[in-house]
């Protein structure tokens, strides 16, 4: 298998299920409200605040994949967006998934031999390093957020 269709395919993994953690975003999040969603626990951040998070490095880095610039930063990455209904934490929940699959369509998409270039500028890494990253990345937030749920 291609490397850039076996991080296609464990992204869709942690994003869908088939994973042998047996654990996957959209299915922790499917019984989540937004009361339950929005709850701060302690000094944690909030499930909504981490699934933002988790999702702004995909999105930002998928509009490199579609040929724009790296425009996302760290310093807004917990910035989400205001979300007071649960109709509004459905819609945003759904446009994750949408814009997962369309990402994970675009790495399918993507030659090996881009692996090893540089994503946007050299001090971001390479695509690899990246894409490989948005993986880890979804797995270790997925599990705050497993644990977070607990708590409340």
């Amino acid at each position: 298998m291609q490397t850039t269709k076996h991080i296609a395919k464990n992204l869709h993994q942690v994003y869908f299920g088939g994973n042998w953690t047996a654990s996957n975003f959209k299915d922790t999040l499917k019984d989540v409200t937004l009361d339950v969603a929005s709850k701060k626990v302690n000094n944690l951040n909030t499930i909504l605040s981490l699934t933002f998070h988790i999702h702004y490095y995909l999105k930002g880095t998928m509009d490199v994949l579609k040929g724009g610039d790296l425009t996302i930063r760290d310093k807004y990455s917990f910035d989400h967006p205001t979300i007071e209904t649960e109709t509004e934490w459905q819609e945003f929940q759904t446009n994750l998934w949408i814009e997962a699959k369309e990402f994970i369509s675009l790495i399918e998409k993507l030659e090996d031999s881009i692996l090893v270039t540089f994503l946007a500028e050299e001090k971001y890494g390479t695509y690899f390093r990246n894409l490989f990253g948005i993986v880890e990345h979804t797995h270790y937030h997925l599990g705050q957020i497993a644990i977070i749920k607990k708590l409340v």
